[in-house]
């Protein structure tokens, strides 16, 4: 017997990965990367929790799919930012379920927990997620399956129903009672995870949609750094610290144009079409958040091209191009 998990990483998606584990049942954990998990790599961590709980991890790419079909068009509207968490939980059951058939699994698990979002996670929601997915009967919620209609897991006698659990709301109580009766150790404290949960984030979706078609190579550069929106359209990100820069560095994405200089100071990076007057303001906020104690003009690279400008502007005056 065989089963696939949604895996988040989170300890109630690891929990109920260990309750049918220990049922004897083997259990394929699937990570799906929308393209808006945290900022932070959380893949070590998850590989730490999979070995505790005696699950394999796959991480599954559907991040252009996401956005074809989730994104910009949810059947459920979005929650209270740009999270359109009904119509993304139904996606990742129905890519769940194609697995599933592939791998000859016979049912599919979460680590929902009735209740704990008051959104997502009530019955109406959790009965949309099915009927949307095409899971209905095929998805467990051993957090909370004796508060919930059986599954054929359970009918068919798969899963001993009186081994799984019930519970319901935001106390985590019994979650840290499981993790301690399991051995399980280094889980993570709930939170957000989304990024489209994040006002902020969702501002900078906004803004740029306004400008632009959005693509998947555009995630990552919504990610790091300080998001200006210049006088004549122009895009400009600027690294806030050591991590900000690496990562920018590291983006190769044909709508943007990187910016350097030899003085200790930000990575940023340009839209590549931006005007010759937002390239010249764009040098000066760059100069702006370059360590003090240099003079004069500067140059600066914009990827081949060259711009040289004082640095007569302060972060102050920068406060008012951010997104």
């Amino acid at each position: 017997m065989k089963a696939i998990a949604l895996f988040s990483g989170g300890l109630d998606s690891t929990l109920a990965m260990k309750l049918i584990i220990n049922q004897g049942i083997e259990v394929i954990a699937c990570n799906i990367n929308t393209g808006f998990g945290s900022t932070k790599d959380r893949l070590a961590h998850m590989k730490n929790m999979c070995e505790q709980a005696g699950a394999e991890l796959r991480i599954i790419d559907i991040q252009n799919e996401y956005l074809q079909e989730v994104l910009f068009s949810p059947k459920h509207g979005y929650g209270k930012h740009f999270n359109p968490c009904i119509d993304c939980h139904a996606k990742m059951f129905a890519v769940a379920k194609r697995i599933m058939e592939a791998e000859g699994a016979s049912f599919l698990i979460s680590g929902e927990v009735l209740g704990q979002r008051p959104m997502s996670q009530n019955r109406e929601s959790l009965a949309k997620v099915l009927n949307d997915s095409a899971c209905d009967g095929l998805l467990l919620r051993p957090m909370s399956a004796k508060s919930l209609e059986p599954t054929l897991a359970e009918l068919n006698g798969w899963v001993d129903r009186d081994k799984l659990e019930n519970i319901v709301g935001r106390n985590r109580e019994r979650q840290l009672e499981l993790a301690e009766a399991f051995g399980l150790v280094d889980y993570e404290s709930p939170g957000g995870g989304c990024l489209l949960t994040d006002e902020h984030f969702s501002r900078k979706i906004r803004d740029f949609i306004a400008h632009d078609t959005f693509e998947v190579a555009d995630i990552i550069t919504l990610k790091y750094g300080r998001q200006l929106r210049l006088p004549e359209g122009a895009k400009l990100i600027i690294g806030r610290d050591e991590n900000d820069n690496t990562r920018l560095e590291t983006i190769d994405n044909p709508k943007f144009t990187h910016i350097s200089t030899e003085l200790v100071g930000p990575h940023a990076m340009i839209s590549a079409q931006a005007s010759e007057a937002d390239k010249t303001l764009a040098a000066k906020l760059v100069l702006a958040y370059c360590k003090a104690g240099f003079e004069g003009e500067q140059t600066l690279d914009f990827g081949d091209e060259k711009i040289t400008t004082l640095s007569d502007l302060s972060r102050k005056e920068a406060a008012k191009y951010f997104i």
